[in-house]
């Protein structure tokens, strides 16, 4: 590259920082820090840029090797939030002037003298939840992109709201919705949105503003999973796929020591008992069960899914479970449950779901199909028993079960919207039916396995897209 200096063995460009902004979310940060990654083995100088507030959940623990800039700004806010609109719009207002704070005191700083004394250009990719940061770095004669954490084909589907061509809540019940590139999509398919319907449709569509004024458009999947709507979406945008973005160690490998996303949970447990004890269960005989960091069920499908994994357990003796439950979820559980089912199950209230996911005795995943997850599970080639829950989970378990054909999409069996015991049972039956070798589904999720390590390869697709922008850009 040019205009390149050697550091630690890596050249790195020394007229070049890129600042990748992301959400402070767990969802949002680990698809970014794992591109930010990607970026600086490129040898792109790499700032990942979030705001304070993570600390006080999350520590970012990111190995000296990657030469990754880690810097916070402040969303502290003053004034009284009395709704999630309230929430949405304060913290838009306080962290970007923030953010534009910080762009100005990275012009105003000298290069580091380990470049060369030329000041650097800055390039800003920012979580596309976040839209008003591209005006914010335009205002500073900065390029941006946005990066998108979730699928192209619910990127889609939410551009069409905001281009006004699809409306959410018009739907009738029994008919299907026809969009370019997908297939048809029944009511059920289509995001969900549970609760202040408006604020949060507003905040999510919002995101497709940078679509216009982009030249680039960065997108956590893969070619060879989303073919139809990628190749659409395209030719009208400059849509780049750069996923999956897990660590390299469960991909292409070609990251030294990339065996983490860097984001350690404050109250962790010691992962090493949970794999001690899968250490002891036959290949592909454990339940794999978590609905992420935000999910939070209602007390009667905590029971019903207690119950289904009490009987199947049972029922099926060589099956176990390990079910991942936050601690506020725990009084939910039937009484003496743990105690009762000690023998075939472990319930815990955090794991390394990469390091779970990748281990020999998963059988299955009973997920709520978060994009994060459903990416590790294709990428680490896990069947799937999806429940999802809501925003884009519905589209990515319609996915899962009937596109990709990687899964079973659990049927909901009451007006509550609850997957009952029964419905539970027999799609994670059905997941680990067929003879060995004979099971579609697992055959299925195998061959996607393989193509998502193929795109992170060199000469695979997303490989060629980040060279592609990191030339670009030198």
């Amino acid at each position: 590259m040019e205009n390149a200096k050697e550091n630690g063995g890596r050249k790195l460009s020394s007229n070049v920082v890129v600042v990748v902004f992301a959400y402070p979310k767990h969802g949002h940060m680990s698809p970014m820090l794992q591109f930010a990654k990607r970026l600086a083995s490129k040898g792109l100088r790499v700032t990942f840029l979030t705001t304070s507030s993570v600390n006080q959940s999350l520590q970012i623990n990111l190995l000296p090797s990657y030469q990754i800039d880690l810097q916070f700004i402040s969303d502290v806010r003053t004034e009284p939030i009395l709704s999630l609109k309230d929430e949405h719009e304060s913290f838009d207002a306080v962290v970007s002037r923030s953010f534009g704070d910080f762009l100005d005191g990275a012009l105003r700083t000298n290069i580091n003298s380990d470049y060369d004394s030329t000041p650097p250009r800055y390039f800003v990719v920012f979580d596309s939840i976040m839209p008003w940061a591209m005006d914010v770095a335009a205002e500073r004669g900065m390029d941006s992109a946005p990066f998108f954490t979730e699928s192209c084909a619910v990127n889609h589907i939410l551009n069409q709201v905001y281009e006004g061509s699809l409306c959410l809540s018009s739907v009738p019940p029994a008919a299907g919705v026809s969009i370019p590139s997908l297939p048809v999509l029944a009511v059920e398919d289509l995001p969900f949105f549970s609760y202040e319907r408006e604020v949060v449709v507003n905040f999510m569509v919002r995101q497709f503003s940078s679509f216009k004024k982009a030249k680039w458009i960065f997108v956590n999947t893969f070619d060879q999973l989303e073919m139809k709507v990628v190749n659409w979406m395209a030719k009208r945008w400059p849509i780049k796929t750069v996923g999956p973005t897990i660590p390299s160690a469960y991909l292409e490998g070609e990251l030294e020591n990339d065996k983490s996303y860097g984001l350690k949970h404050l109250k962790m447990e010691d992962n090493g008992k949970i794999l001690e004890w899968l250490d002891t269960k036959e290949n592909g005989s454990v339940i794999y069960i978590s609905f992420g960091s935000l999910v939070v069920l209602p007390h009667e499908q905590v029971d019903e899914l207690a119950n289904c994994l009490k009987s199947i357990t049972t029922t099926t003796t060589n099956l176990s479970f390990l079910w991942v439950l936050r601690e506020s979820e725990i009084e939910k559980l039937p009484n003496n449950f743990i105690q009762s089912t000690s023998h075939k199950g472990l319930v815990v209230n955090w794991c390394c779901q990469l390091q779970v996911l990748s281990h020999n005795a998963i059988g299955c995943f009973v997920t709520h199909c978060g994009w994060n997850s459903t990416i590790e599970a294709l990428s680490l080639g896990v069947p799937m028993v999806a429940v999802p829950q809501w925003i884009d989970q519905t589209t990515n378990a319609k996915f899962v079960a009937d596109v990709w054909e990687v899964g079973v999409r659990v049927k909901i069996g009451s007006d509550k919207g609850i997957a009952t015991k029964e419905e539970l049972e027999a799609s994670i039956q059905r997941v680990f039916g067929g003879d060995h070798g004979k099971n579609e589904i697992k055959i299925n999720s195998t061959n996607l396995m393989k193509l998502a390590k193929e795109a992170m390869k060199e000469g695979g697709s997303s490989y060629k897209n980040i060279e592609e922008f990191v030339d670009s850009i030198i």
